[in-house]
């Protein structure tokens, strides 16, 4: 009978992490917010169950706004004596972070696996990327300081969703503060608790101006939004929220960068190297699809559909969907899947609600996969598990015609036309990648100015990448500052009076070559 690996039980893994940073944990053994360099747990508490069982894992610290506006007050007051310390031991704190992080990588790994139900290997890379993300930052902040010219900005909050804690969340909070800022981020509402614990106590312990509270996102909205002491706010979720959000900093003299949704598509045209894309298509399963930059939309080509469903098909029945951590054996490495849970029952139940509005407006569902049962213990709870559906013929109407389900929910148009390809392209005004698929190079070139994409792939997927690559996003995709690089850098501190900053602001865009 398959078990839970015995060195990732969340007993096991828990017990290590209040071991490690116990100032972190109340007396009861809850996680308690950092506020100014001392945990506390000023409110009431909320109730966090995994994805992968639905079992407990802990309480969050659920702050009131009050207590809120005094945690980013406390923060800014940071930034003063924080602004002042040299780029060398800047540079320092953040390395010896990172040397914390190297130590307590698997740690993490496991960590994320219960909390957000990412599978092992996929977390171990989450882990990775910011690791070397900052490095290659630690290696190269004097350049994009321009010679240390550039001078931090201030406080910088950060709002991000749970599905990337370490490798965008916890990076960017590190690169922040590297450039001279102090730091408040919002623990996401749904995963990510104790990896972000453990993640801030180690940077706090070796002297980084970090806080982190959690709580509900319209209660802390006045303080880590609309509050004068917030100097720029960094923020990864839906589009509704970001639009708000966006209005609400309209008028006010604050940087930003909202990174909002956006229907990716990739189009098929012309083109015959079925095995190559097959890859592509397994891959851009990776984490059941709950990622900004994956694609739930394809617009194939009429004469090639035929092709495009054979390795189609035949990839999305081989996913290896299951308990991230069930093995046969008590020494064997946790299971290669594709992807295990999905963010919690809530979610798969909103899927489940798009694809019957999609079905009962008369769209066709190509495919809809089963769960085996022996990738699971049984009687363990799976509310959180959703296999792969695939729609064609989804009419206009239908929510998912517009809307990114992010989720392993995919929707397959066909198209006869150049200009039929494009419109599908761009329903959603803006999305943050889009790629092309076909053997003519002259025909992507033609295309391509006219995709709605940020990032467009000529036969490949695109990403949010990392290090020296730039990442934002066009229409509603995106707003304010772009990231990446020395981009990054520059929205989070100051250079020459009235520089406008590389990014999709709402009077302008400013691209690379117009800078």
């Amino acid at each position: 009978m398959p078990i839970v690996k015995p060195d990732a039980t969340w007993e096991h893994l828990v017990s290590q992490v209040k071991t490690l940073v116990p100032e972190a944990f109340s007396s009861s053994g809850h996680p308690l917010n950092l506020i100014c360099g001392e945990w506390s747990n000023p409110g009431n508490s909320k109730l966090f169950l995994s994805p992968v069982d639905g079992s407990p894992l802990g309480y969050y610290p659920m702050l009131e706004l009050e207590s809120g506006k005094k945690a980013v007050q406390a923060a800014k007051e940071e930034f003063f004596l924080w602004s002042k310390t040299d780029l060398d031991t800047r540079k320092a704190r953040v390395s010896a972070c990172l040397e914390e992080l190297r130590k307590h990588h698997t740690l993490l790994a496991y960590l994320l696996v219960w909390e957000i139900g990412k599978p092992f290997r996929q977390a171990m890379v989450s882990v990775e990327r910011c690791i070397s993300g900052v490095q290659w930052y630690i290696d190269n902040i004097e350049v994009m300081l321009h010679g240390r010219a550039r001078k931090p900005l201030g406080l910088i909050s950060n709002i991000a969703s749970w599905n990337y804690p370490m490798s965008v969340l916890f990076h960017a909070v590190l690169v922040q503060a590297l450039a001279g800022n102090s730091v408040i981020a919002k623990t996401p509402s749904d995963g990510g608790l104790f990896t972000l614990t453990l993640a801030f106590a180690l940077g706090r312990r070796v002297g980084l101006p970090l806080s982190l509270i959690s709580g509900s996102g319209g209660e802390l909205s006045e303080a880590l939004v609309r509050n004068d002491h917030v100097d720029c706010l960094a923020f990864v979720g839906g589009k509704s929220n970001g639009r708000d959000i966006a209005a609400a900093l309209y008028d006010r003299n604050k940087r930003y960068m909202l990174e909002m949704e956006g229907l990716n598509a990739y189009g098929i045209w012309n083109f015959s190297d079925w095995d190559k894309l097959a890859q592509q298509l397994r891959k851009g399963y990776e984490y059941g699809k709950q990622r900004c930059t994956a694609y739930p939309r394809f617009v194939v080509q009429r004469s090639l559909v035929p092709d495009f469903l054979d390795i189609y098909l035949s990839v999305v029945k081989s996913l290896r969907i299951g308990h991230p951590l069930l093995v046969e054996q008590p020494d064997d490495p946790a299971p290669d899947l594709d992807f295990g849970p999905l963010i919690n029952s809530r979610k798969t139940e909103e899927l489940r609600v798009l694809f019957s509005d999609a079905l009962a407006h008369g769209a066709i569902c190509i495919y809809q996969g089963k769960l085996d049962e022996s990738r699971f213990i049984p009687g363990q709870d799976i509310s959180a598990y959703f296999t792969p559906r695939a729609l064609m013929n989804l009419p206009r109407k239908a929510k998912l015609y517009q809307h990114e389900p992010f989720g392993p929910i995919d929707s397959i148009v066909v198209i006869d036309t150049p200009e039929e390809l494009v419109e599908e392209m761009n329903v959603s005004n803006g999305s943050l990648v889009c790629s092309i698929a076909t053997d003519d190079e002259a025909f992507f070139q033609r295309i391509a100015p006219e995709l709605r994409g940020f990032k467009i792939g000529h036969n490949t997927l695109r990403s949010r990448g990392d290090k020296e690559e730039v990442f934002g996003g066009i229409g509603q995709s995106w707003k304010g500052c772009f990231v990446g690089g020395k981009y990054l850098v520059e929205a989070v501190t100051i250079g020459m009076p009235n520089e406008r900053l590389y990014g999709n602001f709402p009077d302008y865009t400013l691209l690379p070559e117009q800078r």
